[in-house]
């Protein structure tokens, strides 16, 4: 029988908010078996020099110096082990340990109470049935310091994709298109290197639901008379490919990702990985991809929810596993939201997506481009707003869970729009743009059928396309990239490898001369980036 005699202290961070919009859906089945994620603290602090300098950790220099404490891990396997409960899996690195029992025995060591319920799918139309948790959860007294989250007890949808259908229905609804792009063409007019495809590179792409079948790619590919990619599904905490499960919602998705990064960098190897639309699910796809052999150059995320929708310890894990991508030299590129400067909370306030407005992510914003795709001529380039259409417009604005990193200090990041006199300024979202407006969006393939595609879903593998391509011209990682793109940077000045947006807003923030809340730095001149960067 397990032992619960040892007190539990509250876990820091891991209060769940009520959930809108749910249903009670029967009693939950404490017998059923459940696996958790419970992240550590690191052995020692990893320091910003580490992470923005120019070396690169292997995996195995991470998990020796800044990984799990092997001491900490055999304190977690006996201390849960007398509440019946059982370490299935150890990741030093990346500090994650499997947690295994049945769900009444879960509940009961981490202090939950669970109900079944369901409530709204983020990733389309129609719901899910998960566990639900409220208020905060507690671990045994000896591991208090020790475990940092408890990821996976509550089961309810993290996050939603941001993309938007040309002429579509709700919730992913915009205007019919009045111009359309190959994603190739897209990266013509931003000039990515010439004789680059992303060669040599490996992109890693995070899904969290949905699928890709091998007809439609060939279909799409053969239609640009591109050869297909290497396009390898990895399975992350029991999801899979699951093409045709979601054809209006998740499918979608995945197939705007795989197909912008296979058109614009041809060259580059994708590993898409599949997760659990959960906390846990997303966290330890991240991780997966950035702990991968070999590593990628770039992880790919078109999904997120606004920052108060997280857990202060689901924020943190996932900032964490951010952190190490870009230690071990992996640029995460993250798509900045598809609903404004409110990025659809309904409290009437700014917010910023997450994990967008990580300090270690590249936040990827969105423009409508009016481009000749034969000459390369941008005749018009503003910031995505179609709000007033009834569409979507670009997320962007000042984070209130994170500080101004140092290399932002000198870009002129506003106060946050609505605070309060003298409120401490935050990290500005996003970093860089791309086209992203649906009336002008991409032409993809998904489920039998070509779509006309927009959201800043576009932009992150867009621009995770180009970071294979520069790297590939440059013979080099980058990492975190912003202390290059940010270097020498003043507020009002456009920053060379960037066409500067200077027109439109996205609700509560204007765009202007240099960097922005709506569009940062701009959009991409893959050519003239990729002189700055060597030089």
């Amino acid at each position: 029988m397990p032992d619960r005699s040892q007190p539990l202290v509250p876990l820091a961070g891991s209060e769940r908010g009520t959930l809108a919009d749910l249903t009670p859906a029967g009693e939950l089945d404490t017998s059923e078996r459940a696996e958790l994620t419970v992240v550590l603290r690191r052995r020692a602090s990893l320091p910003a020099e580490v992470v923005a300098g120019p070396g690169v950790l292997t995996r195995d220099e991470l998990a020796r110096r800044y990984g799990a404490d092997p001491a900490d891990v055999e304190l977690v396997r006996q201390a849960l082990g007398r509440r019946g409960l059982e370490v299935t899996d150890v990741h030093p690195a990346s500090r994650r340990v499997k947690v295994a029992g049945t769900v009444g025995d879960l509940a009961s060591a981490f202090g939950a109470r669970l109900q079944l319920v369901t409530s709204p799918d983020l990733a389309g139309p129609g719901t899910v049935t998960h566990r639900y948790r409220e208020g905060p959860l507690y671990v045994p007294a000896d591991l208090g310091g020790v475990v940092l989250a408890v990821l996976g007890l509550d089961t309810r949808p993290q996050a939603r994709p941001h993309f938007r259908v040309a002429g579509g229905a709700p919730p992913v609804t915009a205007a019919a298109p009045r111009a359309s792009y190959a994603p190739n063409q897209v990266a013509g007019v931003y000039q990515f290197p010439a004789g680059t495809s992303g060669a040599g590179q490996t992109v890693a792409v995070i899904e969290l639901g949905g699928g890709f079948s091998a007809s439609d790619l060939n279909t799409y590919f053969g239609g640009l008379g591109i050869p297909v990619p290497s396009i390898t599904a990895v399975g992350v905490d029991g999801a899979s490919n699951a093409p045709g499960s979601d054809p209006t919602g998740a499918d979608v998705e995945v197939a705007l990702d795989i197909e912008v990064i296979g058109a614009a960098a041809p060259g580059a190897a994708q590993v898409v990985y599949f997760a659990p639309n959960t906390d846990s699910g997303f966290v330890d796809a991240i991780a997966q991809a950035a702990h991968a052999t070999p590593a990628p150059i770039a992880i790919s995320i078109s999904w997120g929810q606004s920052e108060d929708a997280w857990t202060g310890q689901g924020r943190s894990a996932m900032e964490a596993a951010i952190t190490d991508a870009a230690a071990l030299g992996v640029t995460v590129c993250v798509a900045a939201g598809d609903s404004g400067s409110g990025d659809g909370v309904t409290d009437g306030q700014p917010h910023v997506d997450f994990p967008a407005s990580s300090p270690h992510a590249l936040g990827c914003g969105g423009t409508t481009l009016i481009a000749d795709p034969a000459t390369g001529v941008i005749s018009s380039e503003v910031v995505w707003n179609d709000t007033a259409a009834g569409g979507g417009a670009t997320g962007g604005g000042v984070s209130d869970q994170f500080g101004v990193p140092s290399w932002q200090a000198n870009a002129g990041v506003p106060a946050r729009a609505g605070g309060t006199a003298g409120t401490a300024g935050g990290r500005g979202v996003p970093d860089v743009a791309g086209n992203a407006d649906p009336a002008t969006g991409y032409q993809i393939f998904s489920d039998g059928r070509a779509q006309v595609v927009g959201g800043t879903s576009a932009v992150a593998p867009l621009w995770s396309a180009l970071i294979s391509r520069l790297a590939q011209a440059a013979g080099q990682r980058f990492g975190l990239v912003q202390p290059a793109l940010y270097a020498g940077i003043t507020p009002g000045a456009d920053v060379a490898g960037f066409n500067d947006i200077t027109s439109g807003n996205n609700g509560a923030y204007t765009a202007g001369p240099g960097w922005d809340a709506c569009s940062g730095l701009g959009s991409p001149n893959g050519t003239a980036l990729l002189t700055r960067l060597k030089g």
